[in-house]
């Protein structure tokens, strides 16, 4: 039985102004400023914000709930928020002093990210200069911050993989986001230059994933912050492809239902093709919202019971949404092939949920190929494979 989600019914009445504006914020290759507000205003952005800052600390499954319902409105706006809120999740494994600088004058505040450790730095002293031209920084326009990756070397003659974080005022960001999927999320280019980062603004991945970074165990109380870093980060990649699917078995019903063919008059609605289509895709969306429920749940009970997660259950809850996605994309493209040319054109809403899913998948964090891979390895009993991490 799923618990109540009191944020998921504040969040619900907000849904059609939301979906009303999804083609304004593809012209405008942002989410629009009145979806933040209105997201804001029920504090979905404090969904992970420490609650000593005025956050609400919610479960993993009643988050990614949100972002499922508010991806089927726009999905764009679903996963630029949720990593917007996700991001506070990560923050939180930073100092207090970093985080005091975020929230402490500021409970509202954001941070957007731009991690693949293509930063370059220099060392000086208190911390390093930070260049880069960073990209695919979802939801940017809005952020007070960035989290962004770099490689540091370290005493053993190797280089660490670090976060660091900067304030708005130390960047600049390049419109250059045009892409065929997500279109509205603003997945923009930021570019620093050397910039001063100093050392309690930067820790290291691995930290992050080990529970050995310098805010683990400030909240000893919390019931969501005892946990890796990356299946909060990423949960929301998955949860969007879910409320696209989702959203695209009520759309091709919706469109079904009333369509005859052009040229007989025949009613699609009652074609066995159709009607098996729709079974076959109901099916992989309900496997796949199962498949991340059960990770959900699973990643929120160990963050609840301080139980740090083994490599082998960090290789399913990864591999698990990358599947998910693989079953969603399916779902909806068995749906599309059978819409007919109207859902093609570019006032049909299903041209853009077909478009938008098929991004989800094209995540580093979700691509099928190297998620099995790392499922398989650690199914036999291999070491991990680096460049597949």
């Amino acid at each position: 039985m799923k618990k109540p989600n009191s944020l998921l019914e504040d969040l619900k009445p907000l849904l059609p102004a939301i979906a009303a504006r999804a083609d304004q914020a593809e012209r405008e290759r942002t989410v629009p400023a009145e979806n933040i507000a209105l997201l804001k205003g029920i504090g979905l952005h404090q969904a992970f914000l420490p609650k000593p800052y005025g956050g609400l600390e919610i479960s993993l499954p009643q988050f990614a709930e949100c972002i499922a319902a508010l991806a089927g409105a726009c999905a764009s706006t679903a996963w630029a928020m949720s990593l917007l809120c996700t991001h506070s999740h990560q923050l939180a494994m930073f100092p207090k002093q970093l985080q005091d600088e975020v929230w402490g004058d500021n409970p509202h505040a954001t941070a957007s990210s731009s991690i693949a450790p293509f930063g370059r730095t220099e060392e000086v002293e208190g911390g390093v200069l930070f260049s880069g031209e960073m990209g695919w920084s979802s939801g940017c326009d809005h952020a007070e911050w960035a989290i962004m990756g770099f490689r540091r070397a370290n005493p053993q003659g190797g280089q660490d993989y670090c976060f660091a974080v900067l304030p708005r005022g130390d960047y600049q960001i390049r419109d250059d986001w045009f892409a065929a999927g997500m279109r509205a999320s603003g997945s923009r280019t930021l570019v620093v230059e050397r910039a001063f980062v100093p050392e309690h603004r930067i820790q290291k991945a691995k930290d992050m994933m080990e529970g050995t970074s310098a805010g683990f165990g400030l909240y000893p109380d919390s019931a969501i912050y005892f946990n890796p870093y990356r299946p909060y980060f990423a949960s929301g990649f998955s949860t969007v492809s879910l409320g696209i699917a989702e959203r695209m078995l009520e759309a091709f019903k919706d469109k079904t239902r009333n369509r005859v063919r052009a040229y007989t008059g025949a009613a699609v609605g009652a074609a066995t093709p159709a009607l098996m289509r729709l079974a076959e895709s109901t099916h992989q969306v309900a496997a796949a919202r199962a498949l991340l429920e059960k990770s959900w749940e699973q990643i929120a009970d160990f963050s609840a019971r301080h139980q740090y997660p083994t490599r082998t259950e960090l290789a399913y809850w990864r591999t698990n949404q990358g599947y998910a996605v693989k079953l969603c994309i399916q779902a909806v493209d068995r749906l599309m092939e059978a819409a007919g040319g109207g859902a093609w054109f570019d006032s049909s809403e299903m041209q853009r949920l077909f478009r938008d899913a098929h991004m989800t998948g094209a995540h580093a964090y979700t691509d099928y190929d190297v998620c099995a891979q790392i499922l398989g390895r650690e199914l036999m009993g291999l070491e991990p494979d680096p460049a597949m991490t």
